[in-house]
Order: structure tokens, then sequence, then C-alpha cells
């Protein structure tokens, strides 16, 4: 009989709500994607190129126009200064790039520290790997590291650390001293990371996102992972990138050749064009999700829904324990089914969840969705 490498996995919880969703015609908050159209321009720009032929396969580290504008971004916006050859790598989204990232450098017994509750694939790719995965709560109320707590994980045996932030779910946002305590972990103790930083312009309240790749010893020892599709809102178009050191982009481009080889040529090519006619838009991003943040935060005032606003990402947490002491996964369920409001329980993002009653909602929605749900919500 087949032994399973995941005993413990089956199908996502938000394959499985998507489709609970759709089964029960309810208001779909629970999966991270826009209900909006992406920008006209670019959606344009992918039909052009496909039918002008670039079709075939672009070189397996992405093609290098995109690259360039991968680089001149970086440079633009966070005053990061890489090697479009040798530091950036193209990969068919976001969660390859993480696969890749710890399978190229995680070996048989080496500790990998998760801060809970996190993206759920991030456990599954160290145990892949033959990895100890070791969880680290984050703060209860307010999601963020306790930095001793983290230090005093380490061992003899650990290799890599994830973060992420902009965090899904919580919606937490390391401040600039979080990464500065970082760096200094990382030198002291010789670490790894994975920087997930695909929600980075998604940051409100005129907050800034700082990455793993403007500090000094993180920059030598960081894969950082970043996302066009929850940029650019085309999540179906799979296309995300990793920026690493050379010596650690050689490793990860060996996994990747053999996981997927390359990402999708025309996408790339709408991609680059779109950068290089509109290198501002991303920008604009934070104000237009900070509206929909509001305007959902707003219509559910009058409902016994307690919230913190969300600091980044697209998501926001609402807290139902003056509503039902149901544990989250089937309270989800049951709202799905009789208030016709898909959401994500907590509770599926930790090794071992605290006693919360907490519900993830993603506000990437038109305002009438969102003001609909909202309404739903609050006749609980």
């Amino acid at each position: 009989m087949l032994e399973s490498k995941l005993p413990a996995v089956g199908t996502t919880i938000f394959s499985h709500m998507s489709a609970l969703a759709s089964e029960c015609g309810a208001l779909n908050l629970s999966q991270g994607f826009p209900d909006f159209p992406a920008p006209e321009r670019l959606r344009q720009a992918l039909a052009r190129q496909a039918l002008e032929g670039h079709n075939q396969y672009a070189p397996m580290a992405g093609l290098p126009a995109l690259r360039e504008a991968i680089a001149g971004q970086l440079a633009h916006h966070r005053g990061v200064v890489c090697d479009a050859d040798t530091e950036i790598t193209v990969l068919p989204g976001a969660t390859e790039a993480i696969y890749c990232a710890i399978t190229a450098c995680v070996s048989a017994g080496d500790e990998v520290i998760l801060l809970d509750p996190c993206y759920d694939s991030y456990r599954p790719a160290v145990l892949l790997a033959g990895g100890v995965p070791v969880h680290v709560p984050l703060d209860p109320v307010t999601f963020m590291p306790n930095w001793a707590r983290i230090e005093a994980a380490i061992s003899r045996r650990t290799r890599m650390l994830v973060i992420n932030s902009p965090h899904n779910p919580t919606g937490a946002a390391l401040a600039r001293e979080d990464l500065e305590t970082l760096n200094r972990l990382v030198a002291r103790h010789g670490l790894l990371v994975v920087s997930d930083e695909v929600y980075e312009y998604l940051i409100y309240d005129g907050r800034t996102h700082h990455s793993a790749l403007q500090f000094d010893a993180l920059r030598a020892a960081t894969f950082a992972v970043f996302s066009f599709g929850k940029t650019y809102g085309v999540t179906g178009w799979k296309t995300g990138y990793c920026v690493a050191p050379p010596a650690l982009t050689a490793e990860l481009r060996k996994i990747h050749q053999y996981v997927c080889f390359v990402a999708v040529t025309p996408v790339q090519q709408a991609l680059a064009e779109f950068m290089r006619a509109e290198p501002d838009y991303p920008l604009t991003l934070a104000a237009r999700y900070q509206h929909k943040r509001d305007l959902f935060n707003r219509a559910l005032a009058g409902s016994a829904l307690r919230l913190t606003p969300s600091a980044g990402s697209y998501f926001q947490l609402l807290d139902y324990a003056a509503l039902s002491d149901s544990a989250d996964v089937q309270l989800c369920e049951a709202w799905t089914r009789e208030v016709g409001v898909a959401s994500i329980p907590v509770s599926v993002f930790y090794q071992q969840p605290p006693a919360q009653r907490l519900l993830r909602f993603c506000f990437a929605k038109q305002d009438a969705v969102l003001q609909q749900a909202a309404e739903r919500l609050c006749k609980i």
C-alpha cells in the first residue's frame, strides 16, 4: 500500500470553501482573488502578445525583458539594486517559488521556523524536503512576532525562517524595527530566510512596506517572493518571481527547472509591456483597497462582530465570539449555507490553534458585493 508523504493533507480549505460557496450561491469572500477586472491595458497586452505569436517556451529563468522590468521596479520603489540575470527568477506563481526555495536549501533533519498562523503551503514544502517544521506562534491579539521567543526556538539544526508581510491570513504588517531585529538575528545565527511579500503594495493607513531586500544581512540570505497575480489582480495568470543573491538563485533554479521549467510566455510579455508603460501602477493600489476595507468595516458597524482594521493584504479578520461558541470551521460552513457569505476559518493556519473565534474575509470584491455581504452578516 502506498504510504503518503503528506498523510495529514487533503483538499485545501480554499478549494473547499469556494466550492461550497458556488454550490450554495453564497457571496465568496473566502478565496483571495478580485472579482473585478484587471487593468484593460494589461489584458489587451496579453491578447496581442498571444496573437503576435509569443507562445513558445521562454528562457527558464524568465524573459529578459520582464526580469529587467522587475529590477527597474525594485530600484524605483524599494531602492534595491539587483542583477536581472543572476538574482531574479520568474516562476509560475509565488507558491512554486516558496516550494523551490525551501526544497533547494532544506535537507533531511533541518529545522525551519514557521510563524503561526501561517499560509498553508509552508509546512508541506518543509515536510516534502525532509525538514522539520518548528511552529512559533505570533502574538494572539496583534499577530506580531515575539523575537525573543523566535530566537529561543533556534537550535543547531535550524536552517531557515519563513516570514510573511503583509500577512495572510491576519493582515498584520511588520514594522521596520521588526526587520532590523530579524536582520541582526540572521547575522548572528547564519540563517536563511524566505520572505513572502506577495501583498507588498496592499498596505494601509500610511504604513510603509519594508522588504527583507532592504537590509544587508537579510539581502545576503533571503529568498524574497512576490506575486504579479496579487499586484495586478490576475491571480489566474499564476506568475510570480523570486529575488535572491546569485548563489541562492542558482540553487533555486536547479529545482525550478524540474518542477515547471518555465512560466507562461505571453503572460510574461504582457507584464513586461505593462510595467514599462505604467511603472507606478502598483502605487495606486493601497488607496483603492483601503477604500474597500473601510467600506466593508463601516458596513459591519451595526453587527456583533468585532474587528481591528487590517494593516495590509486584502483580508480582514472578524471576531465572532459574541455571536457563537461554534468552532470556526463548522461556523464557516454554516454561514456559507445559511447566511450566504463564505469565509475562511483562521484555525486552519495553525499547527496548534489557540482559543480564538476568528474568520478571514477577502475584501478584494466589488463594492456592491461587500455591502451586500455586510448586510447579511449584520442580520445574524
